[in-house]
């Protein structure tokens, strides 16, 4: 599933063709793609006005505006990625164009998504009141986001992926954050000191915009932003699907394992020993 940078980098690529505009028609090509909605999308949707493109965390979605902003019970439409969804704006030449829409001022939408885990939903707001903020928000408060970490009693590297703790860190930035901030994936988040889970924290933040900053990242064709580009931070990744390969930092070979179901890179040498250390190789 593509992680913060990645969807960020399609909200805010849509915010400017959507913002102000209407839906004039929506065809769900598959009907994975808008699941669990008993109502045609087309009805629920044509006519309606967009008055933002909203985030958080991994977690996109449409605010409309003849929806009150501040009720939690508002009606929003989540766009969710999955693992291959694409939201392109024109007219995608694709088997995988799942839903097809069309704007007030004749722009195209379309929702590409080759193995169909991703959807269109329009649902009340309150289903993402369960999903904590995210270290990229103005309002981010890293101190009470540190004391969630260390509640855990998971490894830091599986309570990093827990989107009740801070939201938007998926497998690829945790790898990364915990090499920058130079404390292991195995140890023990209730064990960490306030310090170093403030320190891994504000080492996710860096790593991510560092991420957007390019357009996140692309391993395959199916993560695109919606001009049909590829992000370039895996070229910058330092432990991150480099198994066997040298640390950037201290030349020892990284490491594979499993925590969590996930497949977790690190070095063992210098994310081993003192935990909370500024980074030398960033």
């Amino acid at each position: 599933m593509p992680e913060l940078p990645e969807v960020e980098s399609v909200r805010s690529g849509l915010e400017p063709y959507l913002v102000g505009r209407s839906f004039a028609a929506v065809d769900v090509l598959h009907p994975r793609a808008n699941r669990g909605q008993e109502a045609p999308l087309s009805a629920l949707l044509v006519g309606r006005k967009i008055a933002a493109v909203a985030r958080r965390g991994k977690f996109m979605w449409l605010e409309f505006a003849d929806e009150d902003h501040t009720d939690p019970a508002r009606d929003v439409l989540f766009i969710h990625l999955g693992m291959s969804g694409q939201v392109r704006i024109g007219e995608v030449d694709s088997p995988h164009v799942r839903i097809a829409a069309v704007l007030d001022d004749a722009t195209r939408l379309s929702f590409v998504d080759q193995r169909t885990f991703g959807y269109w939903r329009l649902g009340p707001w309150l289903r993402m009141a369960h999903i904590a903020p995210d270290p990229l928000e103005a309002d981010f408060d890293l101190t009470a986001a540190g004391r969630r970490l260390r509640a855990k009693r998971t490894a830091v590297k599986v309570a990093l992926l827990d989107q009740t703790v801070l939201s938007g860190v998926g497998n690829i930035y945790a790898d990364e954050a915990l090499w920058a901030a130079q404390i292991s994936p195995l140890k023990k988040a209730r064990a960490l000191r306030q310090r170093d889970a403030v320190a891994v924290i504000s080492a996710a933040a860096d790593v991510m915009r560092s991420a957007l900053a390019v357009g996140g990242t692309s391993f395959d064709a199916l993560y695109v932003n919606v001009n049909g580009e590829s992000g370039y931070f895996d070229r910058s990744l330092h432990v991150y699907g480099r198994g066997g390969q040298p640390c950037d930092r201290c030349g020892e070979e990284i490491l594979k394992t499993v925590l969590g179901g996930r497949g977790t890179h690190y070095c063992p040498y210098c994310q081993s020993r003192g935990v909370g250390r500024k980074s030398a190789a960033n």
